[in-house]
Parts: C-alpha cells; structure tokens; sequence
C-alpha cells in the first residue's frame, strides 16, 4: 500500500515525481506530497485527498529542485489530513515511508522526552526524527539513515533526502517493496514499476535488510546490518510505458478485462506443446523432486489470488491426484499446520509483496517446506523467497479490482495441475492433449465475449439501486461465484454474497426476496440440473435471477429475468469463460452508480501491511 517515487539528477524534478506518482496512484490515495531540495534549500508540498488536489496546489505555489521524493497515501496511523501526508520532515530531513513501524510510540515517547515536537499522527515522522537525530551528532547521511533503521520494529520501505546533502537519496528496506531505476546521469526508486517506467528499463530490486545510496552517478548498495557492501545486479523489465495507459479504455479495470485474451496466451505462451503433448515448465526444475513426491499440499493466498487457488484444487485434485489445502495466508501463518520437508506449499500472489502471503511463506519455509510462487511482478518479494516461480506475464494491472491477474493465475494453476499430473503419472495421454488443447483456445474464446456489454448493462440499469445480491455456483464455479460477490462489492459498494449453491438452503435462502438480485452460474456442466433446481428455489420466492448459460441452451433461461449467455467449453476451463461476465457484471454496476471503478473507497492494490 501507499506508493513511492524518488528521483536525482540533472532535470526539474516535480513533474517527474506527479507524473511517477500518478502511475501508482491505485496503491494509496488518502493524501499525497512531494519534497524537492534546491541549491540547499528543502521545501514541500502535501495535500489531503486525491492526487489532483496536490497537482492543484503545485499549479498555484509551484516547487522545483533536482532531487526529490513523492508519496501517495493510504491512511494507516492518522486520519487522512494534510498534516499525516507525506514526506514528513524534521530540519533538513524528509522522509516518505511505506509499511507499519510497530515500536513507534516507544520511539516517539523516547525522543518527546528528549525535547522533539511532533506535528503528526503517524508512525513515519519518528523516522525523520531519527535520522535528523543522527545528523546532528555529526554522522553522514547514508550512516545516520542506517542507525535509524536499525531502530525499527515492523515493515518498511523509505527514502530520505537530506537539504545538506545535495544529489543523494537513501532509501531502506524491510518487507516492503523498493525499486531502483538505473539510466546515465540520474537515479530513480519507486515502490513499484510503473512510477518510473517511462524513464528507464533498468531495474535493480532491492532486498529486505537492505540499503541504496543513489545519486546521479550510480547507486551502492549496503546492509543494514553491518553495513557491508552489497552487489548491485539490474535487469531489464519488458513491460512498455504504453502497457499502463488506459489506451482509450474509460477506466484501468476496462482495459484490463479486454486484454485477458493476450495476457493468458502470454501466461500459456511457449509452455504447451501441443505437438508433444507436453507442459514445457524448466523454470521448476528447482522442485521438481518436490512436485512428484508431496506429503502435504498447501495453497496460500490472499482475496483475488485465493479464490483462484480454490480453482486450483479442483484442477489438482482431477489432473494431478493430489488435493492441497487452499489456505487464507492471514490465517494460515498463526496456525500450526503440519509441515516436513515433503510438504509442498504453492503462494498465489499478483504483486509479489501481499504481506500475509509472504509472511506465510517465509515461516513455511522455515519449517522445511518447499515453496512455490505464482506471481506476475518479476523479482518481487514473494518470488524471492520461493524455491521456485512460475510467472503469469499479465503485464502491469493498475485497477485495485483484480481482472486479468486472476484469469493468468488459473491457467498458470492449470498448466501446473497438468504438469504434477504428467510428473507423478496420474494423466492419461488423451486427458492431457485435451486439456492442452482447451487451453490454447480460451484466449480466442474470451476475444469472442468481450464487447458486447448490452445484458450487463441492462442488469445494471435495473438493479444498481439493489443493496444486497447473491451468486451461486457449484463445483469449480463455486469459487467464481465468490470471485463475482467479491469484484461487486469491490467496486460498487453493494453488499453482495457468494455461496456454493447446495448451501442456500443452509441459511442465505432467508436473505431471498424481491429486492435481492441472485446470479445463478448454471452452463451445461454436470451440476446443470442441481443448479437449476436452487434457480428454481429462488423463483418461488420472488427473488430475481440472473443466469449465466451455455449458449444454444436456451431453456436454461426459462425461469430468469436477464440471461447471459457463454460458449460451450470443457468443463475444467470453465473458470476461465465464467471470470468474464463476474467481471463485466461488477463493472457495469459501479459504472453505472458513477463509483470511482479504479479506485474504489478504503482499498489500495497491493496490501503490503498486516
């Protein structure tokens, strides 16, 4: 959560800061701010509220200098105001930060009695404090930002700038993202990729216990601990500027439900050997003792990324012969679950920095397991701590609702469910070459589904008054109906509820009545005429119905008041198809209330804080 860009050099710095912090403006919008230093002098500028409001500010009292830091907010300690936005300062010192520093009132009591005043709520300004500190006993700047950090207790991610040391930035991690861009006469460090993709290629992504001193000639890395020099290794990211445009699209969650067809062709791309009739996966070669031989399975993820790990079971459970248990990774890490060095533990993950998930990991490992990633962001934290990962290549996903990353997520689940089965012998031939072949063709699939939006439209013209909504699925639509309830509360604000469909008469068949819209996944699958029987069910008691069937089955829509019609596909992809319409439906909705789709109240993209 929050976002943070830096930048030192030879150019005028604020537009580069507002232009880095508009891209990351879906991490944290509570409040946003910029410092810059001048010939020597510091000075900033912060605003409650969205971004536009600080751009605004700018307009009228602009501020401009070589060296900089920016932030976007979301509200941990401290309302939003504009006195908890930051870069927070002390003297010449301005600090941005994000994570949770849990020992920051002892801190901040210590250094009270020691005669500092304190201006916010937060638990970043004891930091400036610290390193304002250390300053004036004489140490330099990269020694009194370590001393500092050394301090903390919790998460972190920061940079400092310094008025009295001009063309530097250090910046300090702990289980918090940071990002360095590297590029000739300038330095750049953000909280993620796209604040500073338009300058630079070149990154270079820190470790936790780690510190960057940038400045225009190059970054040095050291440790925190002992202050020993680190190696500085770049790479260079493929994602272009333009992938995190909207590109004509009215919002971020728009374009990224339209380009689901090409982000699963590049999750599928080079993997399937259709030929062979083989998963092609040499980047888990690092496990594959571990994949063959499991005594323990584990899927742990977060929101999004766990209803697709719950598609992942069903898929494991028919492929490979194994059933994982799919874990809430805020739950999972406090309980005590059993673990050898046969267990195997899968972490699900878009950003790569969602901090129960990699938390969970870490003590897992810790414990002897063998863990795997699913991740979209390259050298992200979770990837790093894993033996092995299986990238998704969805490109960068701006919208807080999650689109295209669950949809690469499930086909990366399937092609790893095809590959244990292939591993451990529990496919036949002609299983695997059909399911390769299903797969291979959901991307023109979904092309052929996405444009139309006149039911969703409809729907949401009729129903975006409703308060509360319910959708139901069974077997591996089970956990699409949870996705549909999650995406529509998400962005809209409307209570809604997803439940497997046998268990409506355990208790929500009380919520049905003639206000209470339920969304029925009902394609011709094997539970067709289960399902069918609890659309029914509903009918009786006035509740309105909307059904998504196979098209060409038209008597599925019999008994419902809006039909949404998919192709008919295999059974296993079906999560794949049905993904589109809990998306589109979710979309129109807020759309049409006029919510703000991108980023809805009280939610940031990457939840990297517990």
């Amino acid at each position: 959560m929050c976002g943070i860009v830096g930048y030192v050099g030879d150019r005028p710095c604020a537009d580069i800061l507002v232009d880095g912090l508009k891209r990351l403006e879906y991490r944290g919008y509570d409040s946003a701010g910029i410092a810059v230093v001048n010939e020597g002098v510091l000075d900033k500028r912060r605003a409650e509220g969205k971004l536009a409001n600080l751009v605004s500010l700018l307009s009228d009292d602009p501020v401009d200098g070589p060296t900089g830091i920016g932030h976007t907010r979301w509200a941990t300690h401290g309302r939003p105001a504009e006195r908890n936005a930051h870069p927070h300062r002390k003297g010449s010192i301005a600090v941005v930060h994000n994570g949770i520093i849990e020992n920051h009132l002892a801190i901040k009591s210590e250094l009270s009695d020691q005669g500092h005043v304190f201006k916010s709520e937060t638990d970043t300004e004891v930091i400036a404090h610290l390193v304002w500190k250390h300053r004036e006993a004489g140490h330099a700047l990269a020694e009194a930002v370590r001393m500092s950090v050394l301090r903390l207790e919790g998460a972190y991610s920061i940079v400092v700038l310094d008025a009295d040391t001009p063309n530097t930035l250090v910046a300090a991690r702990l289980a918090s993202p940071l990002v360095l861009g590297v590029a000739d006469g300038e330095g750049f460090v953000a909280s993620d990729i796209p604040a500073i993709l338009a300058h630079t290629r070149e990154m270079a992504f820190i470790d936790d216990g780690v510190m960057a001193i940038v400045t225009p000639e190059g970054s040095t890395l050291r440790r925190i601990e002992d202050d020993a020099p680190v190696e500085l290794k770049t790479q260079t990211v493929t994602w272009s500027p333009a992938m995190a445009e909207k590109g004509g699209h009215k919002h971020f969650m728009l374009k990224e439900i339209c380009e689901q067809p090409d982000a699963i062709s590049n999750t599928i791309r080079g993997r399937i050997s259709l030929e062979r009739s083989t998963v092609e996966l040499p980047e888990l070669d690092a496990v594959a003792d571990a994949l063959s031989d499991v005594s323990h399975f584990y899927i742990v993820a977060c929101g999004t990324s766990w209803h697709a790990g719950m598609v992942g079971r069903y898929l494991f459970e028919e492929l490979a012969k194994v059933s994982p248990h799919v874990e809430l990774a805020s739950e999972f890490r406090y309980r005590r679950a059993p673990i050898d060095k046969k267990t195997l533990v899968l972490a699900v993950s878009q950003s790569g920095e969602t901090a129960d998930t990699l938390a969970a990991i870490k003590d897992a490992r810790g414990r002897g397991a063998t863990v795997l990633s699913i991740c979209n962001v390259i050298e992200a934290s979770i990837p790093r701590a894993s033996h092995a990962t299986l990238y998704t290549h969805a490109g960068p996903e701006i919208s807080v609702a999650s689109t295209k990353a669950f949809t690469t997520q499930v086909a990366a689940l399937h092609l790893l469910a095809l590959h244990m089965g292939a591993t451990r012998g529990a496919i036949d031939e002609a299983t695997l070459s059909a399911d390769l072949d299903a797969l291979v063709r959901v991307p023109a699939i979904l092309e052929s589904m996405i444009g139309d939006d006149t039911p969703y439209m409809e729907f949401a013209r009729a129903w975006h008054e409703a308060t509360s909504m319910l959708f139901l699925g069974r077997g591996n639509l089970f956990p699409l109906a949870l996705e549909g309830a999650l995406k529509l509360k998400e962005i809209s604000y409307i209570h809604a509820e997803g439940y497997a469909a046998g268990e409506m008469k355990h208790g929500p068949i009380a919520l049905v009545e003639e206000t209470v819209p339920s969304v029925f996944l009902n394609p011709r699958d094997d539970h067709f005429g289960k399902v069918r029987s609890n659309l029914q069910e509903v009918k009786a008691r006035g509740g309105p119905v909307l059904t998504v069937y196979t098209e060409g089955h038209e008597d599925a829509t019999r008994l419902t008041d809006f039909a949404i019609p998919i192709p008919e596909v295999p059974h296993r992809v079906l999560p794949l198809i049905c993904a589109i319409p809990m998306q589109l439906l979710a979309y129109h909705m807020a759309d049409f209330k006029g919510t703000d789709v991108d980023q809805p109240r009280n939610l940031a993209k990457s939840v990297t804080v517990e």
